[in-house]
């Protein structure tokens, strides 16, 4: 367990996170769902990506960040939208339902990507039942809008916002979708208030597969 912790915390410190106002609790969660995936081997060997959502944060705010584990560097930083039955600026209701245009929380596994109506596009996995299961049959994936852009927050105080999809700057939007797609672990944290529970966050599970990939195991 120490040696997770200590991980968790150089890991925040090397990558900068702090200076990119990544929560350091919020990074602990994410990297106890990666590991956890990684076990149940959802993740891809090859992907070393992790992106946090914090719905925490207004959505005027850049909320939305590509963290390279491997190279310990933070890739990406930037706007991302929430469902319009999710709130305006602030984010409070989320639901896994149909028809709901409303957001998810939790973990996702980045499926393969598409030609769509807003470009090229990202299928995603929810792997919390209750929470984001429903993603794929809600077509809820990673694209572009013109609606998710510095200039329409200056117009109107707040993003636009989706049909529940995390919807991103058009002109970052397929750089992003390349360096995630293909099981890659997105983490979607949401405000304190709003009541999320997940069996990936179960230390055991992360503690053991934190211990095998860094060859701990037995140790």
């Amino acid at each position: 367990m120490a040696a997770f912790e200590q991980h968790v915390a150089s890991s925040y410190i090397k990558t900068k996170l702090v200076n990119y106002g990544v929560p350091a609790n919020v990074y602990r969660e994410a990297l106890m769902g990666y590991y956890a995936l990684s076990q149940r081997g959802q993740v891809a060997p090859s992907q070393h990506t992790l992106t946090i959502i914090d719905f925490e944060r207004p959505s005027r705010q850049k909320r939305l960040w590509v963290i390279d584990l491997k190279k310990q560097a933070v890739l990406f930083h930037t706007l991302v939208a929430h469902g319009k039955n999710t709130g305006a600026d602030l984010a409070h209701a989320f639901s896994n339902q149909e028809g709901s245009e409303k957001s998810s929380l939790g973990f996702y596994v980045t499926g393969q990507t598409y030609q769509g109506k807003h470009g090229l596009s990202l299928k995603l996995h929810g792997q919390d039942p209750g929470y984001n299961t429903n993603a794929a049959s809600r077509s809820v994936v990673v694209h572009g809008a013109d609606y998710v852009s510095e200039e329409f927050v200056r117009q109107h105080g707040r993003l636009g916002r989706s049909q529940g999809c995390p919807a991103l700057p058009v002109h970052q939007s397929s750089a992003i979708i390349r360096a995630i797609k293909g099981g890659s672990v997105i983490f979607a944290h949401g405000p304190s208030v709003v009541r999320y529970h997940s069996n990936w966050l179960q230390l055991n599970t992360a503690l053991l597969a934190f211990a095998q990939q860094q060859g701990l195991a037995g140790s």
